[in-house]
């Protein structure tokens, strides 16, 4: 945790404050592929292996080599492939590597960022796939005899537990996101709505309303008559997040901008709050469910 202020929010406040909508890091999700390549077990025809030594690191990458007439990097979902002329000395290889390394090791991230998306997108939405849930994983099944149900505690989620919905096996990836999806949304207006009332109570505020969102640049917001707005994808996440998002939004009721007094309605509401905070402005949001 840092104790130094992020630049979360918006220079203007205006009448619509809010948390701008970046994504928190959900331990739940397939850990992405390894950034840095491993030496695969079977080389690719006309290919060594080679590794460089980085100033904190080692990259490996597959050396092919060419007719080329200079030395080419190629990203490629196995990893970073040098094409190389024939005349060109290793030495000449590694170098250029080297030179390269802040762009080879962006791109490899954004490789692995891809890949994991891929990979969710691809097992998430059938029978047995998995949806993050208040921070946990749980299961998904399908079950077109019966209404939805979910087997465990919904206040209170273990990793594991089973959501069923009420589609028949064969049910495509969309029907199963979109049923999935519904029964998230009508958690999400259940959980925020106890989140809400709390904070409110603590705060001694009232709202003129509030609703979900599907927001895509903010998580939350609050506008000056009083009515509150909250991305129902929040639902995804550890409840320490959600408090810190619907306590931001409270604190504006108070404080419509993002002054001193702010900060402090805020901390008197979720002391820490800063942990939060930072969790939320470190992480891309390609990251969320692809709901």
């Amino acid at each position: 945790m840092t104790g130094r202020q992020l630049d979360l929010f918006p220079a203007d406040a205006g009448v619509q404050p809010g948390v701008p909508l970046r994504a928190p890091e959900i331990p739940l999700i397939p850990a992405p592929p390894a950034i840095l390549p491993l030496r695969p077990d079977a080389l690719p025809a006309g290919t060594r292996w080679r590794e460089v030594a980085l100033d904190a690191q080692t990259l490996g990458f597959l050396l092919r080599r060419s007719r080329r007439k200079s030395i080419g990097l190629v990203i490629r979902d196995d990893g970073l492939l040098v094409q190389a002329p024939a005349w060109s000395t290793l030495p000449q290889i590694d170098q250029v590597v080297r030179d390269k390394a802040g762009w080879i090791l962006r791109k490899l991230e954004e490789r692995a960022e891809r890949l994991q998306l891929l990979a969710l997108q691809a097992t998430q939405w059938r029978a047995g796939g998995a949806i993050p849930y208040l921070g946990v994983r749980i299961e998904l099944a399908l079950d077109g005899t019966r209404a939805v149900r979910y087997a465990g505690d919904a206040d209170a989620p273990r990793p594991g537990d089973i959501l069923s919905l009420p589609l028949p096996e064969d049910a495509d990836a969309d029907r199963i996101r979109d049923s999935a999806g519904a029964w998230l949304q009508q958690r999400a207006r259940i959980d925020f709505g106890r989140r809400l009332d709390r904070f409110l109570a603590a705060a001694g505020q009232s709202l003129e309303g509030w609703g979900l969102s599907s927001a895509t640049g903010r998580w939350g917001s609050c506008t000056s008559d009083r009515r509150i707005r909250l991305n129902w994808r929040l639902i995804h996440f550890q409840p320490p997040l959600i408090d810190y998002v619907v306590a931001h939004e409270v604190a504006h009721l108070r404080v419509m901008n993002h002054g001193p007094a702010f900060w402090r309605e805020l901390e008197r509401l979720q002391p820490g709050f800063k942990a939060a905070r930072d969790t939320l402005a470190q992480h891309s949001p390609d990251s969320l469910p692809l709901i």
